[in-house]
């Protein structure tokens, strides 16, 4: 063997070697990535935990651990498959068709990206379960939580984060919505918003606590019953579980490690995440004492809003959070604090009773998120995560959260968009004027073009008329 086959050979084997390292390396990143998403699991029954009452703990406790077994078990079974299974780029469906029970999946990376996408399934299921705490049956919440995993999700999975959604930024140039797709990096809206909405309507249609709103008779009462939590410890214990757990959830969106330029994309998740979770919690408490402080002219600090704050930071930033430059993140976090103590009054005001707040907190915030997206993606920042040159309202650009606005505001034109009104009166003549004066027109010309004929009447009849004249 000569020299410079030896030498492609050596090159060939580092090459496969790298590649090897390369990709068990992207396996220990989810596998790690994925394993803090699953302990949000523990944040979530401790921060349940500890805002019901005490007479009710066990039974949310095994709520929370059979989200967590409903979760794999209905996203094995058909989950998956109705998410990932059959994704084609150049072809959109409603959901995928291939892959159920994990049937055709062997090798580590796809194993551990079901793995993954399962944390993140079992996650959106467990929101509800504060909610409904106290008063919802064990055997309607498994229903619940084998639906959700099984379908629900997977069908929002599909259309946002699967190549062939048709919501999605991953598919072929000519089906992307509105030419960039809907950026939601890490879920704001897959997982939170999906979650949270789920949430709303579980709390509509269970209705209150008794003596919440209404008292043992079914009687209104004249202000709502706030049950205090029975350990606060745990509640604040769960907040930083969850806040910790984040740490997977965004910077581990990226679903690898080692390609260039993914290191980047997962240190800024880091930060902005960090970020919008301190100004959240920030936002959230100091704007309710100044509440409080012009109601009852009394400065407290509620340790509940400077939790439920950090939580509706991190919902917030979630889509955007490898986008979105640092200084956004903090604005975004302290709108989200605003945005979660919006949503909790209005569910008082509507009588909707939710034991933990978690639809402000993930349904609230999870569209903010969305929506902030939309605004604060950063040039440059975009192209980094999803290699397209889209970015936010903010910076002139404009992707699938806010595209729409710019078209509608380039065909009024600005005048009207932006001052009130055009400077010109163009508006011309009303249909019906113009309607009315083309009959009148019509009727005229009919006039003009044929004069009406005189009336011809026959010689005996004139002699008749004479005679009788003569006669008188």
């Amino acid at each position: 063997m000569s020299d410079l086959e030896t030498l492609s050979a050596s090159v060939t084997a580092l090459e496969e070697s790298i590649a090897t390292t390369n990709g068990g390396l992207d396996v220990f990143y989810l596998l790690f990535a994925g394993a803090m998403v699953f302990f949000m699991q523990a944040g979530f029954a401790m921060l349940c935990a500890g805002s019901i009452r005490a007479k009710n703990v066990k039974n949310i406790m095994l709520k929370n651990i059979l989200d967590a077994c409903g979760g794999a078990v209905g996203f094995w079974t058909i989950g998956y498959a109705f998410a990932y299974g059959g994704a084609d780029s150049s072809k959109l469906t409603f959901i995928g068709n291939s892959d159920f029970v994990l049937a055709n999946i062997h090798d580590g990376a796809s194993l551990i990206g079901w793995f993954f996408q399962f944390a993140f399934a079992a996650t959106a299921a467990t929101i509800v379960a504060g909610t409904v705490a106290e008063r919802c049956k064990f055997e309607a919440y498994i229903a619940y939580s084998l639906m959700l995993t099984g379908f629900v999700y997977p069908v929002v999975v599909h259309s946002i984060w699967s190549s062939s959604g048709f919501l999605s930024a991953f598919t072929d140039d000519e089906n992307k919505f509105l030419g960039s797709g809907m950026i939601d990096f890490a879920g704001s809206g897959v997982v939170h918003m999906t979650g949270g909405v789920t949430a709303l309507f579980a709390a509509k249609i269970l209705g209150p606590r008794i003596g919440r709103f209404y008292d043992a008779d079914g009687n209104e009462l004249p202000e709502p019953v706030s049950f205090p939590p029975h350990s606060v410890a745990l509640q604040v214990l769960g907040t930083f579980i969850l806040w910790v757990g984040w740490y997977g959830f965004n910077p581990g969106s990226t679903l690898g490690i080692s390609p260039a330029g993914y290191a980047d994309v997962a240190a800024l998740c880091a930060v902005t995440t960090t970020l919008a979770a301190a100004s959240g919690s920030v936002s959230a408490m100091f704007t309710d004492m100044l509440m409080t402080r012009k109601a009852t002219g009394e400065t407290m600090y509620d340790i509940t809003m400077c939790m439920n704050g950090a939580l509706s930071g991190l919902v917030g930033i979630t889509a955007g959070c490898s986008v979105c430059e640092p200084w956004a993140a903090f604005v975004i976090g302290i709108i989200a604090g605003w945005v979660y103590i919006f949503f909790s009054s209005l569910l008082v005001k509507l009588k909707i009773d939710d034991a933990v707040d978690a639809v402000p907190v993930h349904f609230g915030n999870g569209m903010w998120g969305c929506i902030a997206t939309g605004l604060f993606a950063s040039p440059g920042l975009v192209a980094n995560a999803y290699g397209t040159p889209n970015n936010g309202l903010f910076y002139g650009g404009a992707n699938a959260g806010s595209s729409w606005v710019l078209r509608l505001l380039e065909e009024v034109g600005l005048d009207i968009s932006h001052h009130k009104g055009a400077a010109y009166d163009m508006s011309g003549p009303s249909e019906a004027a113009v309607e009315k004066y083309e009959i009148s027109t019509s009727q005229r010309k009919l006039e003009i073009d044929l004069p009406a004929e005189e009336e011809v009447v026959p010689e005996p009849e004139k002699e008749a008329e004479v005679s009788a004249e003569e006669n008188a």
